[in-house]
Order: structure tokens, then sequence, then C-alpha cells
């Protein structure tokens, strides 16, 4: 499946909440992936906040741009690092 977002909010500071094809939603925080030429203007709020939904995902008027799978591992990983890592159910008691 191709990763499409379909919805997407700023919500404070380099935080955006987004909502993908998959059904997978929540919020993000871009602070520490604005470095480079292209990202730099965006650590500037009023610049940041000016995002749309365009190629499937969330980009800016400068071209900056992020890839749809980026903006979902980073969801994932937020998951990940507040739930933990999956139980597997099969395993054996001691």
């Amino acid at each position: 499946m191709f990763l499409h977002v379909i919805e997407a909010n700023h919500i404070k500071d380099h935080k955006i909440w987004l909502r993908f094809n998959d059904g997978a939603s929540g919020e993000i925080d871009l602070s520490g992936s604005l470095t480079g030429p292209v990202f730099e203007p965006l650590l500037d709020i009023q610049e940041f906040k000016a995002f749309r939904i365009e190629g499937n995902t969330i980009s800016w008027a400068n071209g900056a741009d992020f890839a749809p799978e980026y903006l979902h591992d980073l969801l994932v990983a937020k998951r990940y690092e507040i739930v933990g890592p999956p139980i597997a159910h099969d395993a054996t008691p001691y």
C-alpha cells in the first residue's frame, strides 16, 4: 500500500497531527528534522504553519516536503516509545 497523508493540522511549535490512508493518525514533532537549506526556513513557526497537503504528503511553498513514509515512521516510532514493543502471545511463561 502506498501511504498518503489525508489530513494534517498544526498543533503547536513544530508539531503536526496527521491522518494517513491506512487509518494511522497522531501527533509528530518535526523539530529534529528541520536541518539543511530547504528545511531551515521552517524553523520559523509562521513559515512552518503554512504547510499544505500536496502530492500525498505535507509540503511548503519553498519546495520542502517529507516523504509520507518518513512521517508515518515517525508516528509509529512515537507510539512504540509510549506503548513499548509488542508482546509475543505465543511466548512461553516461566
